[in-house]
């Protein structure tokens, strides 16, 4: 489904007539035993992916100058760092998710940064489970996401709905 718009992937999908998502799942964290080494090159390219035209997202100096110690990522790059946890998340057998026959559709986000995301951060992700539903033969996930530097140190707090509907 790569190429198509959130929307797009919606329209496509056939809603399911039993529950996709095991509700045991609730309350299960999973992690990315690896760190998301954050790079100036990675940083830039999603900065021109999403339109981002501040010199703080391509120009160290400027980043500096505004009081960082180097190149700051978008906000929304931490979608990136999230990759494989989400992925650990929704392959797990447990979760009742079968991704020959699911899609899980990003719906919704909320970000709590305690400071941004810059070049040389190396990101841990650990995802927990907080909520299963079922309305209108639409599944929804519910999760939140805690993303920590190499010191231990927060991040940010992503709290976002995965909405999981079967391939037509």
């Amino acid at each position: 489904m790569r190429g198509l718009s959130a929307w797009s992937a919606v329209a496509r999908l056939r809603w399911p007539t039993v529950p996709v998502v095991n509700p045991q799942i609730v309350g299960r964290v999973f992690t990315d035993p690896s760190r998301y080494a954050v790079g100036r090159e990675k940083v830039a390219e999603f900065a021109r992916a999403v339109s981002a035209t501040s010199d703080i997202h391509f120009d160290v100096d400027a980043a500096r100058a505004a009081g960082h110690r180097d190149v700051v990522a978008p906000p929304t790059f931490v979608k990136v760092v999230q990759t494989e946890a989400v992925h650990a998340l929704v392959s797990d057998p447990d979760s009742g998710i079968d991704l020959t026959r699911h899609v899980p559709v990003h719906t919704t986000e909320k970000l709590e940064f305690s400071r941004h995301v810059v070049a040389g951060d190396e990101l841990a992700t650990t995802i927990t489970v907080s909520g299963v539903s079922e309305r209108g033969g639409v599944s929804f996930m519910n999760l939140v996401s805690d993303v920590h530097d190499q010191a231990g140190e927060h991040v940010v707090t992503v709290t976002s709905s995965l909405l999981i509907g079967e391939q037509q």
